[in-house]
Parts: structure tokens; sequence; C-alpha cells
């Protein structure tokens, strides 16, 4: 991708020393056949269960380019094809769903995710990449401007201007560039997790090791030991033995139980743990498990997910639109349907929206996962509702010689709207 890159930083001798502060390290998934955490925080299934329906529902959302210029035809939708194919195709190896999934781990991961955008050469965006980093270097040139030095896994690195960066950030706080890593704080519960389950692993090992230590009081051969000790087992240890769990021994030899030590931790515990990382990603066991409540989703949604959204429409719209551009009413939104969770009773009360045309029927069809039907993107009005604009209209005009008038039509058009909406009478023609 380094040739879709115009603009070369200027090398100076501080290019390499990056003032502190400036180098970020990011969350590597590294492959392993055993998980103990030394940064791999995407191996952990605690990890994934907590970041995951904040990943799926932000790779749902829906991007849309809008352009609101009254002065060339009001609000327009999707009106570039080459933006609204942009956002739903981003590039040839995945679709706006799976890159904006693959983003959204990477910031819940890291706190930072990066987008490529590559232009083509009068600068329009054409293709979107996320960038798979180690680390992320922010580097200036002699003319103050700021670049990004990518390292990959590979070893090899890439330098690109920010402007061409799509860079979406959390905890954003002590740094000018880069939110906040999210390593010092999550390392010890990690390790302490790490801890707990090897804890269990070795209690399951130790259950298989020697319980009884018999001892002989005279020197005996080897093989008659085993024969001494395999008789005991059969007799006395096997489960279909006849001897109901009495042992008896001769003086030859003393028994001693040997109890086990290991330590495991109680359910409590653990759960306290978990509970630690479910309140830094802002879940609960709810969220987690998809027995969650239309209010529990609503408010997971407003805490964690909107302002994610709210970020989005800005970042994006700002990367891909020139300040002129922006000024026509160009600008991208990412529209979140959140009433596919809600109760179906929630649902049906949203005719009452349809019908005073704020919202179209197939928007209210969508929520009710049900396909569009033709001529459903036009808003529809309910008759008593005209009649309220009509009046309205009336009073407007009446006067000190009309309102005889006026006053006749208005009970008129009330009487009308009345036998329409109970379905009995005739209407009389005003």
């Amino acid at each position: 991708m380094r040739k879709f890159w115009k603009r070369e930083p200027t090398v100076n001798e501080n290019a390499d020393k990056p003032s502190s502060g400036n180098v970020l390290k990011m969350v590597t998934l590294r492959n392993g056949q055993f998980f103990c955490f030394d940064g791999k925080l995407y191996e952990s299934d605690i990890v994934r269960a907590c970041i995951r329906p904040k990943v799926k529902a932000i790779g749902k959302l829906v991007g849309k380019h809008i352009r609101d210029d009254p002065k060339a035809g009001g609000l327009k939708v999707n009106p570039d094809a080459n933006i609204r194919f942009l956002l739903s195709e981003p590039n040839p190896y995945m679709t706006g769903q799976q890159m904006q999934e693959k983003v959204a781990n990477q910031l819940c991961l890291n706190n930072n995710a990066f987008i490529l955008i590559v232009r083509d050469e009068n600068g329009k965006p054409m293709q979107l990449y996320p960038v798979p980093c180690v680390s992320v270097e922010a580097k200036y040139n002699d003319s103050g401007e700021l670049f990004m030095k990518f390292l990959y896994g590979n070893g090899k690195t890439g330098v690109f201007h920010y402007s061409d960066i799509i860079h979406l950030r959390q905890d954003y706080n002590d740094n000018d560039i880069f939110g906040t890593s999210p390593i010092p704080v999550l390392t010890p519960l990690m390790n302490l997790i790490g801890i707990m389950d090897q804890g269990i692993v070795n209690a399951i090992r130790n259950s298989n090791v020697i319980r009884w230590l018999i001892s002989f009081r005279q020197s005996m051969r080897d093989e008659d030991i085993k024969k001494y000790v395999q008789n005991f087992v059969d007799n006395y240890l096997a489960v279909e033995s006849t001897t109901f769990g009495a042992a008896g021994i001769d003086s030859k030899a003393d028994i001693q139980r040997i109890e086990p030590k290991d330590y495991v931790p109680n359910a409590m515990q653990t759960e306290k743990v978990v509970d630690r990382l479910y309140s830094y990603w802002g879940t609960n066991k709810k969220i987690v498990q998809s027995s969650y409540t239309e209010d529990e989703w609503t408010a997971y949604y407003e805490a964690e997910i909107e302002p994610v959204v709210v970020q989005m429409h800005q970042i994006y719209t700002v990367a891909l639109f020139s300040r002129k551009e922006r000024g026509f009413g160009n600008r991208i939104v990412f529209e979140a349907n959140n009433l596919q969770c809600a109760s179906l009773t929630t649902k049906l009360a949203f005719q009452a929206m349809v019908d005073r045309g704020a919202m179209t029927p197939n928007e209210w069809r969508e929520t009710m996962n049900l396909a569009p039907i033709e001529g459903g993107d036009q808003p529809i009005r309910r008759l008593d509702t005209q009649v309220v604009n009509i009046l309205e209209d009336m009073l407007n005009k009446m006067n000190g010689e009309n309102y005889v008038q006026m006053t006749a039509l208005m009970g008129q058009l009330l009487k009308n709207a009345y036998l329409e909406m109970h379905g009995g009478g005739e209407k009389n023609e005003t």
C-alpha cells in the first residue's frame, strides 16, 4: 500500500527519536497452545465474552452518506455511489460489517484502532483497510505535520500521513494522540485469572496421586510388596469390593491415608474477579449471555455503543470529506437499529409514528424483521392529523368578516374526521 502514499515525511536527525509517550504498543494475537497472560488478551474466553456484544453491535451499524444542502435540493441519502460502495465494500477482502467488527475488536483490546484510507490521484477515497500493527509511533516532519509509523507483525513498517488515517480511540486522557492502553489495568486481573485456572487444572491432575501409604515393618522383596499392595487395592479400594469400605491389616505393615492439600478458589472469589472484568468493559452477565431485557440492552447501548457511534460519525466525516465538502452538508452517519431487541409491544406502539409520518412503513417493517414493500419508503399521514393541519391554516386565515363561514367549515371538518375514525354515518361534502 506504500505506492498510494504521496507525501513522504521530511527526514531529520530526530525522526527516529520520538518524544516520550508517543509510542503505542498494541495487543497482538499470537499462536499458543496454552494461555498464560502475556499480553494476548484475545486468547482469553472471558475477554472475548466481554467484548463480543459490543463488537457485534458495532458491526451491525449501517454507514450512510448524507448531503444536507438546501440550495441543492435539500437532504439526500447516499447521493455519491463511490462513498456508498466505500462504506459497504471498503476493500476487496471484507465487507463493511466485517471491517467494523475487526476495528471494534482492536478498539476494545487497545483503546486505539486505525483504518488506512487509500486515495486516487485526485485525493478521493477509494478503499479502506484496518491496520494490523504491533506498535504505532507518532512522528512529525519539519513542517509540523503528523505521521503514523506502523510496525507490522512481519517486521516491516509503514508510514502514513495522519490525514489518511481514521483513528478511533477510547480512554483518551494523558496522551495527545493515543488512547490510554488497557494493559497496565488488565495485567493484574488476567494474571490472577490465569493462576486460578492453573490451580484448578493442577488440583485435577493431583487427584491421581498416591492417597494411601503402606509402611512395612520388615524387609520384603519388591515383588512381595507389589503383591501385598495390589491385594489391598483389590480387596478394599475397588468399587466392586465386598468389604463395604472396611479394611483389615496384619502386623506386617502400617497404613496411612494421605490427604491432598491443593488450593482451589471458591466460586465467590472467581465470580468477583470476573465481575471486575465485566465492570472494566461496562458489561454484565446478562449482556454476555444474551439474556437481557429491553431496558437492560438500552442501558448498555447508551453507555458503551452509542459513544463509539458518535465518534465514528465525526471521524469518518472529517477523514473522508474536505472542509469545503463538509461546508456543503456532506457527512457520514452510522445507523443502529436498536429496536431489533425491543419487545413486540414496543414495536407495535411505533405504528403511531408511522401514522404521523415520523417513520416510513418500511422503517417500521424493518423493526419487525419484515421485507420492505413497494411504496413503503414514502411517509404517510393519518386523516385526523391532516385535519389538524387544515384547522391551523383556517385559524390563521380567519378575520372579522369570514369568521362565521370559517367556524362552520371547521365544525364540518371535525364531524367528518370523527365519522371517518369511527366508521359510521355519511360524510358531508365541504
